[in-house]
């Protein structure tokens, strides 16, 4: 390619990281094609922050990304960072609120506007969009890449990205495609596991407690030693637990099952009271009305479908006897259920569950100034499909953004 031409830059995957990567490009002055195998990008966009698009975090530290080498995400979130995606996105017209937990939304409130204006940028500065476009390979040549698409279609390009994604939500088109064409190039894949995801546990009173929801406090055990935790709404469910605490923690959960190691979930139903607090308070509660049935005594403290399953797990066979014969060894076991109830996580729930992918494209062989693979020269990777995830709270679409962005420019330079 002569220095008077415009770098043909093909993007594949037509996702949050792929339309940044497209947009970048072609502001860097490249001829920028996407390549979006679903009849429409942006598909995953439109599902983020609850419909309505998680934008990125105020309060974004690298402790937030996870991975292999998680430090490898600083340099392309410090090059394109929380501020700049604000800017670029207040360009395009998206007026942005922060709200707790430091999460930036749209002032619209809906994440249809964050693709609309996207996809307006796109058809204003000129990249061309081919949607129903699966791509089965991509090889390289002296001169060029040459993508060959399932339907027969055969496109030219000087540089390449990838941005197809992991492979959580599949039914939103992510499948792990681009896991595939890295590995026909040479690149390792650290093995993906589901992230941001419902935990399964080994209990057998789960359909008696499904939809049961309370603010607590939750943490992932190994080896009898919490390695994390979490507060805030969760949820029982029919296969397990679910809720934002849960979905935080899944990730480690995840990590350690992959290694074979047993791990466990740790809850506290009553986090606002202390283990001393909360025997005081249950003494009182009894004696006050110690005639009434014990699991009755609960009603207006707990749910009350939750209070014989917590009887029974503490070993009270009688879940009616009155309360005020409740033995002190009786309220040490209720008080320990209540406060540090164990259970045995026996997985995830599967891919569709999935907010985000753990794992993907070993980012040792990848260039974390440019996103420009180290093994193939023109070859660059963003977001999702590398082996970079983020916390709950807009992380992960920063790091789709931060990654595009990053790979775009650098493509359209060539370097």
């Amino acid at each position: 390619m002569s220095d008077n031409l415009m770098a043909r830059v093909v993007v594949i995957g037509g996702g949050a990281a792929g339309i940044m990567a497209a947009i970048a490009a072609r502001h860097a002055g490249a001829d920028v094609t996407i390549m979006e195998k679903n009849q429409r990008v942006g598909k995953k966009i439109l599902a983020t922050g609850n419909g309505r698009c998680n934008l990125t975090n105020v309060g974004l530290e690298i402790t937030n990304y996870h991975g292999n080498n998680p430090e490898f995400a600083s340099e392309a979130l410090s090059r394109f960072n929380v501020q700049k995606t604000i800017d670029f996105f207040e360009y395009l017209g998206v007026t942005h609120k922060v709200e707790d937990g430091g999460k930036v939304f749209p002032r619209s409130d809906q994440a249809s506007s964050v693709l609309d204006v996207m996809r307006y940028e796109l058809d204003e500065t000129g990249v061309e969009v081919i949607c129903e476009a699966e791509v089965k390979e991509v090889k390289k040549n002296a001169r060029e890449f040459v993508i060959n698409l399932a339907d027969g279609r055969v496109f030219r390009a000087d540089r390449v990205i990838v941005a197809t994604g992991g492979k959580a939500a599949p039914q939103l088109g992510s499948n792990g495609s681009g896991y595939d064409l890295a590995k026909k190039f040479g690149h390792k894949i650290v093995e993906p596991f589901p992230a941001l995801v419902q935990l399964k546990l080994a209990a057998k009173f789960l359909k008696q407690v499904k939809g049961i929801k309370f603010e607590g406090y939750a943490e992932i055990i190994v080896n009898k030693m919490p390695v994390a935790g979490a507060q805030g709404e969760i949820l029982f469910t029919e296969y397990g637990i679910s809720g934002p605490p849960i979905l935080s923690l899944s990730r480690i959960a995840g990590e350690y099952a992959q290694k074979k190691q047993k791990v466990h979930l740790g809850l506290n139903l009553i986090n606002y009271f202390s283990g001393q607090k909360l025997e005081e308070y249950l003494t009182r509660r009894f004696q006050t009305r110690p005639e009434k049935p014990l699991a009755f005594s609960f009603v207006g403290f707990i749910n009350k479908r939750l209070a014989p399953v917590v009887l029974r797990e503490a070993g009270i066979a009688d879940a009616n006897k009155p309360a005020g014969q409740v033995a002190a060894g009786e309220l040490k076991n209720i008080i320990r259920i209540l406060k540090d109830w164990r259970f045995e996580i026996t997985g995830t729930t599967s891919w569709p569950n999935a907010q985000v992918t753990a794992g993907g494209v070993d980012v040792a062989e990848v260039n974390a100034q440019t996103m420009e693979s180290k093994i193939v020269p023109g070859l660059y990777f963003a977001g999702e499909v590398l082996d970079i995830d983020g916390d709950c709270g807009g992380f992960n679409l920063q790091w789709a953004w931060s990654s595009g962005h990053v790979a775009g420019k650098s493509a359209a330079a060539g370097r």
